[in-house]
């Protein structure tokens, strides 16, 4: 079929047809036609399917909006136009000058009074009625994905209406989008293995950031008491259902609030975005959420109290394994909420109050010894946001980063390295500041179904 097609390829350019030409402007949306409106309209898409009877045709085109049904008739465009237009193969896109009409079974069309081919495909396309089903080809090729499954052009248009409603949320609240660095000379604000590139011209290492915190919170020091960034972060970890080692982040931050302000604006953000998208599933993300002690939850699934400071040995033997010499308490704690807490909170809620070795940058908590304030907000067996009551104090910081120290020399390599510009912005004074981080990828997913990460990601990594 290739051959075919650029054998059609070359009779066109020899007929003077320019297959791929410059544009086609004036072009409106298929959902914009209107039956029996008489208006002219000009519209543009790719053939997915022709029926040819005789002397006239129909044609299917999609766009980003749906599909349209074109009526070509040999009597209206002349011998050589419509004989050119049925020989087109699917996959092709054309532009169409038409009016509006409704055939006798009720089906809007557009009756063709001129058109254009826009540009030859060379490749088949997958065929309409059967779509795309083959995972690997779709995610490797989402191009392809997007042309056969209009379930999957509608999921990316989703996706942008979330993000689009989320900023909207926060401008309309006073916060100000800003752009922090992507390369960085020293990584910070998670406990994660970064990637690391090479600066020739300044003959030195940088780092993909891991989160955006650490620059966020230098900008509350400067003043700028509100802000966020919607942006990519990228981690050196393994791939899943939930994690992508490129992702998109929420990062917001704001003065003179703790983890319980920014814990009320997470509940009220995720239940505007729902409804502004007209979310309809069994999530109930109404307010308030439920709110569960990390103790508790744990307590409540395994037995084990983590205050009481159980052995290494203890935590292990609690997901059936042994402790790995590299994993510190706090990753063993961790793990024990992820593998036997996380996948059970299928409704929204917030596991809060952590033992202060899992955070290094939470301040302490007001009332307990040895937790700080901090919360994770689950919904659907997955963790979609974390937010901290913002550690302000540079001594208590450098104290922090130096027990970090002692788990990189442990050997683990998810953790956080000593950022003295960091602790030297907190020495010109931090205010009291609430901050939180959501993934809009698993946003995403929980707000459309989906299963896995790859669903919601255009692009997602893929092994070889």
């Amino acid at each position: 079929m290739a051959d075919d097609r650029r054998a059609k390829l070359e009779r066109l350019r020899e007929q003077g047809v320019d297959p791929f030409p410059h544009e086609f402007p004036g072009v409106q949306a298929t959902c914009a036609v209107e039956p029996e409106s008489e208006d002219a309209y000009r519209v543009a898409g790719r053939i997915v399917a022709r029926r040819d009877q005789g002397g006239a045709a129909f044609i299917d085109v999609v766009d980003r909006a749906g599909k349209l049904q074109l009526y070509a008739k040999r009597d209206e465009l002349g011998d050589e136009s419509f004989d050119r237009l049925v020989s087109l193969d699917i996959g092709d896109l054309v532009g169409v000058d038409g009016t509006a009409f409704v055939t006798r079974r009720g089906q809007l069309s557009l009756l063709v009074s001129d058109w254009k081919l826009l540009a030859k495909s060379l490749r088949d396309i997958p065929k309409e009625h059967y779509g795309l089903e083959d995972v690997e080809t779709r995610y490797r090729h989402r191009e392809l994905d997007l042309i056969a499954n209009q379930e999957a052009r509608e999921l990316f248009i989703l996706r942008t209406k979330i993000v689009r409603a989320i900023r909207n949320w926060l401008d309309e609240r006073g916060f100000l989008e800003v752009e922090t660095p992507i390369l960085q000379p020293l990584y910070g604000g998670a406990l994660a293995r970064p990637f690391v590139t090479h600066h020739n011209a300044l003959d030195r290492d940088f780092f993909l950031r891991i989160a955006d915190e650490l620059y966020l919170k230098r900008l509350i020091v400067g003043g700028l008491e509100r802000v966020y960034e919607i942006g990519k972060d990228f981690r050196n970890e393994g791939i899943s259902h939930k994690h992508n080692p490129e992702f998109t982040m929420l990062e917001w931050y704001q003065a003179y609030a703790d983890y319980n302000d920014i814990a009320n604006e997470l509940e009220e953000l995720i239940e505007y975005v729902a409804e502004q998208v007209g979310y309809d599933g069994p999530i109930d993300f109404s307010r308030p959420w439920k709110r569960i002690t990390l103790r508790d939850a744990i307590k409540e699934k395994t037995g084990i109290d983590v205050i009481a400071h159980p052995s290494r040995e203890e935590l292990a033997k609690a997901m059936d394994s042994e402790p790995d010499a590299q994993e510190g308490w706090g990753k063993l704690v961790d793990g024990l909420l992820s593998k036997e807490v996380e996948p059970k909170l299928i409704q929204p809620t917030f596991i809060v109050d952590y033992p202060v070795e899992l955070s290094p940058f939470a301040k302490r908590h007001r009332d307990q010894d040895g937790l700080v304030e901090r919360w994770e907000a689950f919904v659907g067996g997955i963790e979609i946001s974390n937010s901290f009551t913002e550690l302000n104090d540079p001594d208590e910081q450098r104290r922090r980063f130096e027990a970090q120290a002692e788990e990189t020399a442990r050997g683990d390599e998810e953790t956080q390295p000593y950022d003295e510009t960091f602790v030297e912005s907190l020495e010109q004074g931090m205010p009291p500041t609430g901050g939180a981080g959501l993934g809009i990828d698993r946003l995403v997913m929980v707000l459309t179904g989906a299963s896995s990460l790859r669903e919601v990601v255009l692009f997602p990594a893929m092994r070889n």
